[in-house]
C-alpha cells in the first residue's frame, strides 16, 4: 500500500493548481489531507468523486477553517471519525480508515501560535491523540499516522534552528512532546531511513523561502514500532507545488 499526506491549505484552492492531475499521476492507495477548509457540499463533483477514489472529510465546525480528509481507492473496513473528544473533533483534526489490522490516519496538529497562545491546546491534542492510538494498539491494530504535526522535532528539521527557538513549531514543549510520542512506541519513518539528511516540507510564503529552501519539516508519517519493519519506502516531494506544504509519502 502506498499513502501520501499533504496539507493542501484549502482543497478548493489547490484544485485550481493541478491537484487532481497530481492525484491521478501519483495514484496513492490513500491520500491524507490536512487543512481542507471545506465540507463535501462545498466541493464540485470532480473533487467529491475523482476517478478511482472516494472522498471522506472531517470538517471543523468553523467554516473555512482546519479540517482533514482522506481519498481512498478501496472502501475501508471501518471509518474512525474523530478522537471522540469534542474540543478537538470540533476543529476537524483527525480521521482514519481501517484496513484489516492497519489504521491509516490523517491528523492536523494545532499551531501553538505566536508566543505559545495555544500551546496548552496543542499539547492536549497530542496527548489525546496518543491515548487514542495506544488504545488501537492495545486492540492489536497497527498505526500509520500521516499529517501536519506542526513541529520541527530536531535542529536538522528546520533551516534556522537558533533563530526559531522561541517560535511556534519549534518550542521546547512541542519538541519534547514529539520525543515522548516516539518513546511511547512510534517511529518517524522518514527520519529513521534518512538520519542525517536535510529535508523540508513547509516554507513561508511571505519571504520567498521556498526558492531559497529556507524550510521546516512539519509533515510526517509515523508508524508503531512493530510495524516499522514493514515500511519499504518513505519520501518527501518538495517539487510538488500548490500549497505552502509539500506531500510526504510512505509505502508498506
Amino acid at each position: 500500500m502506498r499513502c501520501v499526506s499533504w496539507n493542501v491549505n484549502g482543497l478548493r484552492a489547490v484544485a485550481g493548481k493541478g491537484f487532481l492531475r497530481w492525484l491521478a499521476d501519483t495514484a496513492p492507495d490513500v491520500c491524507c489531507l490536512q487543512e481542507t477548509k471545506a465540507r463535501e457540499s462545498d466541493l464540485p463533483l470532480e473533487l467529491r468523486e475523482p476517478k478511482g477514489y472516494r472522498l471522506r472529510l472531517q470538517p471543523g465546525i468553523k467554516k473555512g477553517y482546519s479540517g482533514v480528509g482522506l481519498y481512498v481507492r478501496e472502501e475501508p473496513d471501518e471509518w474512525l471519525e474523530g478522537l471522540g473528544d469534542a474540543p478537538f473533533d470540533d476543529e476537524g483534526r483527525f480521521l482514519a480508515a481501517r484496513y484489516g489490522d492497519v489504521i491509516v490516519a490523517s491528523a492536523y496538529f494545532p499551531n501553538s501560535q505566536e508566543k505559545g497562545a495555544r500551546i496548552e491546546y496543542r499539547l492536549a491534542f497530542g496527548d489525546a491523540l496518543q491515548r487514542f492510538l495506544l488504545a488501537q494498539r492495545a486492540r492489536g491494530r497497527h498505526v500509520v499516522l500521516g499529517g501536519d504535526y506542526n513541529v520541527a522535532h530536531e535542529e536538522i528539521d528546520l533551516a534556522r534552528p537558533r533563530e526559531n527557538t522561541g517560535n511556534p513549531g519549534f518550542l521546547p514543549a512541542e519538541r519534547a512532546w514529539m520525543s515522548a510520542f516516539l518513546a511511547a512506541g512510534f517511529v518517524d519513518v522518514w527520519r529513521a531511513r534518512n538520519p542525517g539528511t536535510v529535508g523540508y516540507s513547509w516554507w513561508s510564503m511571505r519571504t520567498n523561502a521556498r526558492a531559497r529552501n529556507i524550510g521546516w519539516r512539519l509533515d510526517y508519517f509515523c508508524v508503531d514500532r512493530q510495524f516499522a519493519a514493514r515500511v519499504s519506502d518513505a519520501g518527501i516531494a518538495p517539487d510538488v507545488t500548490g500549497s505552502d506544504h509539500c506531500p510526504v509519502s510512505i509505502a508498506f
